[in-house]
């Protein structure tokens, strides 16, 4: 979340979002240039309008007349075509710039722990890589541009009214200093509102996007009526921080209306008692302050709104780059490449916390050789994933050591040790997208030909053979067009045509009906063959031919040895949990 400063204007996350032009400086300097020129152009009317009165429709100078009108008509077309090329390239500068400033948000969050995932809204993180940013590019296009040409014709304006009659411009600016301090203090006012806009935005985002995702448990407890109680709660939230911007605003604004109108009231009253005191040649030039007024007020008036945009973009950014300042990646120190691996695992007294002072594994060790299959066993939260997540240094531990082939998992370069590891999830994450491409990841590595014969070698390719469409058959979000089973078949394809080194299974049969367990008992035997293998088992009928099983209990390795040697374990761990089991299946 933004910290509420309260500051008007953060001129550390303006610079920090406007060095992101430096890569399209010819672009923007089109676009500031553009701005200057339209500042000086936009003079020249008011200066003909006070020419045409006083000297050509006073004194009945036709010709003169019609030249004026002509040269207004001219400056008219190329005010439009400044002001075009203003529009084109602040916009095109502001897109460009958040295309960069969201890939490398995007690029930053690809590196992030999953202890980051673990603690943070996917709601908020999608708010800062979309909306957020887009709002960085009004940032631009209608913020920082368009204010920088308001500033300036204001100046210019100001300095004309100065060279046409100090009177008349002194009059004209008296109500300026009020209109100012209105907007400095309604500047203030709005920055607050919009960071919490912007937060009731995230909130928002998150509350649907889980809701969304597990709709089914939301329907199959009846949870319809109170989540959207709880909506309307964040929605109605989310409304009354919007409201609170709008109160400001239909403050300010009619405030501003008064003023200026207020203004262009005292030039009218004070030009005319000039006008026929003589002090001013003509109604021309009276003409021309109401015009200039009304270009200096509008600005003024606007300039807060643009302010706002530049305010909303500062906020947004200050948010954005929360995130790119996060330092919530595992260190990347290795250099060594992590070819093809042998597949020796070694832990040694390793000891690790999701929250700090709350230990999940405390200090174990264990040895895994080359091409073994080792089963992990134990109850619910004693540890089992933990240690797969540690192997894939998806997180770092607190002490000890975790080593492949006799090398510190920390001394691989991490891409190299993460390609030879491929791993088999319980919940099995599947993109809206083709069977193949759910397989290859898109690896343009893997054929087509390849993912065939990897399917026909472990006996799933009879069953994609059945899907409309076989292997370009598209499964939906998360996968929703295939059975759990399916989608642990898939998985198991996906992790075979990688051609790990190390496969680890993660409760890979705890949810499939007995068919696909089969399929899946067969493909487990083909894609463990020759490689080291680690499987987390929850149903311990399917690791009894594994080389070791290593049961654990509240973050310590309590036993470790084969089938065999576990159960002649009398009151031992493994036998009691599979006696339990056992007893369970016999009377099911």
């Amino acid at each position: 979340m933004a910290d509420k400063t309260g500051k008007t204007f953060d001129l550390q996350i303006f610079l920090r979002l406007m060095s992101f032009a430096k890569r399209y400086k010819l672009n923007f300097f089109i676009a500031a240039f553009s701005t200057v020129l339209l500042a000086v152009v936009s003079l020249l009317n008011p200066y003909l309008i006070k020419e045409t009165v006083d000297k050509y429709i006073t004194e009945k100078d036709n010709e003169g007349l019609v030249n004026n009108i002509l040269l207004m008509c001219v400056i008219i077309i190329v005010e439009v075509l400044l002001r075009f090329t203003f529009i084109y390239f602040a916009n095109w500068v502001g897109q460009h710039i958040i295309r960069d400033i969201r890939a490398k948000v995007f690029r930053h969050i690809l590196q992030f722990k999953m202890s980051y995932f673990d603690t943070n809204s996917v709601g908020k993180l999608v708010t800062r890589v979309v909306s957020d940013i887009e709002t960085i590019a009004a940032f631009f296009s209608t913020g920082v541009f368009t204010i920088v040409s308001d500033v300036l014709q204001m100046f210019a304006i100001t300095a004309l009214m100065f060279y046409f009659n100090w009177r008349l411009a002194f009059i004209a600016l008296a109500v300026l200093p009020i209109l100012i301090y209105a907007t400095k203090v309604f500047q203030k006012a709005i920055k607050a509102t919009f960071q919490e806009v912007r937060n009731q935005v995230a909130n928002l985002n998150g509350f649907v996007q889980e809701r969304v995702t597990g709709m089914k448990i939301v329907q199959l407890f009846n949870r319809e009526k109170i989540e959207y109680k709880n909506f309307m709660d964040i929605n109605n939230k989310h409304k009354e921080a919007y409201i609170k911007t709008i109160w400001y605003f239909s403050i300010f604004f009619p405030i501003a209306e008064i003023l200026s109108s207020i203004g262009i009231g005292l030039i009218v009253w004070f030009g005319s008692k000039q006008i026929i005191g003589g002090a001013v040649p003509g109604p021309g030039t009276v003409m021309a302050f109401v015009q200039m007024a009304q270009m200096l007020f509008r600005p003024l008036r606007q300039i807060a709104d643009k302010f706002n945009q530049l305010q909303m973009g500062i906020v947004s950014g200050e948010r954005v780059f929360k995130v790119i300042d996060t330092d919530s990646s595992i260190v990347k120190n290795g250099t060594i490449k992590a070819e093809k691996l042998e597949g020796t695992i070694s832990f040694k007294n390793v000891k690790f916390s999701y929250v700090k002072g709350e230990q999940v594994l405390k200090g174990i060790s264990l040895e895994v050789k080359s091409g073994q299959t080792i089963a992990i066993v134990g109850a619910t939260g004693a540890g089992k994933s933990t240690i797969i997540n540690l192997i894939n240094r998806f997180y770092e531990i607190d002490s000890g050591t975790i080593s492949v082939d006799n090398v510190e998992v920390k001394a691989y370069t991490l891409e190299s040790l993460r390609s030879q590891i491929a791993v088999v999830l319980q919940d099995v994450f599947l993109f809206s997208d083709s069977i193949l491409n759910n397989i290859t990841l898109k690896d343009k590595n893997i054929s087509l030909e390849e993912v065939k014969k990897a399917a026909k070698q472990i006996g799933i390719h009879d069953f994609i053979m059945t899907l409309p469409g076989n292997y370009q058959y598209n499964v939906k979000e998360r996968g929703a067009m295939l059975s759990s089973g399916q989608r642990q078949l898939i998985a198991f394809l996906r992790a075979y045509v990688s051609k790990p080194s190390i496969l680890i299974l993660d409760e890979a049969t705890s949810s499939v009906d007995s068919y696909a367990e089969q399929m899946i008992q067969y493909a487990t035997e083909k894609i463990t063959k020759g490689r080291t293998s680690i499987v987390i088992a929850h149903r311990l009928a399917t690791i009894k031919q594994a080389d070791k099983i290593i049961v654990m209990d509240n973050g310590f390795i309590v036993e470790e040895g084969n089938h065999n040697e576990l159960l002649s374990k009398e009151n031992g761990f493994y036998k009691n949990l599979y006696d339990k089991q056992f007893s369970l299946e016999k009377a099911s």
